[in-house]
């Protein structure tokens, strides 16, 4: 039997089910955004897990109709004349690095938004599960801000310029393009999720191919649709490999002949996401080539 949390009122639920253990981000009416209390919950129990010798399996997932829609917004707000946010977010970026690093299988079961932030809960994993509902986006070079917690690693590795495109444009994608994309590793159809995570719960074991084999039972093949932007990459690659983010946009905005949204968003955030994507894929070049 399910052990009951601690606390069913904490933004941040932490369930010990035999060898399994259960995480579920609790502010639904918030789309689970990242608070300081976020943070510092996930990171101890992440922490008590990882030296558990009875924990196996670590399972993620998020309450209502969002898995995790990023940082809090009004935290930054609220923290920008004191610089207290800062902090949060130097304990963010470990997080991050300690998801990346983590020692047990973890599953993220991604249903419905998941957006900034978020998709460091999920990208890194070695098995992230989503729906027909899911929705990605890394929006943050509309709203003033950059592309961090990893994903400047992240989208530097997709295919051609798709990274620069989501970065500086915050297009969304679905399930079936995060998968196609390797954003994430198997579509589940949302009427089976919950059977699934009931199933993984009574799996009583950490064994990545016992996971991936019970996770397969519940997925399905899957492939972008035809209006997808992923079908358009040839034409995305010819727009966002400029040597200068002026030279994308101009190049952007010159195909599809018409202003474009990203030329309104903050200038210097479109130069800090753009650079930190091109060190990073000019740092995975040398090693690989090295």
């Amino acid at each position: 039997m399910a052990q009951e949390p601690v606390n069913p009122g904490e933004v941040v639920l932490g369930e010990e089910i035999k060898h399994a253990r259960l995480i579920t981000l609790n502010r639904p009416r918030q789309l689970n955004v990242i608070s300081s209390k976020v943070v510092y919950l996930l990171s101890q129990f992440l922490e008590k897990w990882e030296k558990d010798d009875d924990a196996k399996l670590v399972i993620f997932k998020g309450a209502g109709r969002a898995f995790c829609a990023g940082g809090d917004l009004r935290m930054f707000y609220e923290g920008r004349s004191d610089d207290s946010c800062l902090e949060v977010v130097y304990r963010m970026y470990w997080l991050c690095y300690h998801i990346h690093t983590y020692k047990k299988t973890m599953v993220a079961l991604v249903h419905g938004i998941v957006m900034g932030g978020g998709g460091a809960m999920v990208v890194p994993l070695k098995f992230s599960v989503v729906t027909e509902k899911t929705v990605f986006a890394v929006p943050e070079a509309s709203i003033g801000l950059h592309t961090d917690c990893s994903f400047s690693y992240i989208l530097s590795r997709l295919p051609g310029y798709l990274g620069e495109y989501l970065a500086l444009t915050g297009a969304r994608l679905n399930g079936k393009e995060m998968v196609a994309a390797g954003l994430a590793t198997h579509f589940v159809p949302s009427e089976k999720l919950q059977e699934l995570e009931k199933r993984l719960l009574s799996l009583d074991s950490g064994d990545e191919n016992k996971v991936r084999s019970v996770i397969e039972e519940f997925s399905a093949a899957v492939q972008p649709d035809e209006e997808s932007v992923l079908n358009k990459l040839s034409t995305i690659n010819k727009c966002f490999c400029g040597d200068s983010v002026e030279e994308i946009i101009k190049s952007f905005v010159s195909f599809y002949r018409c202003s474009s949204i990203i030329s309104f968003f903050n200038p210097f955030s479109h130069y800090l996401s753009w650079q930190y994507i091109l060190d990073k894929a000019q740092i995975l070049h040398s090693v690989l080539v090295s």
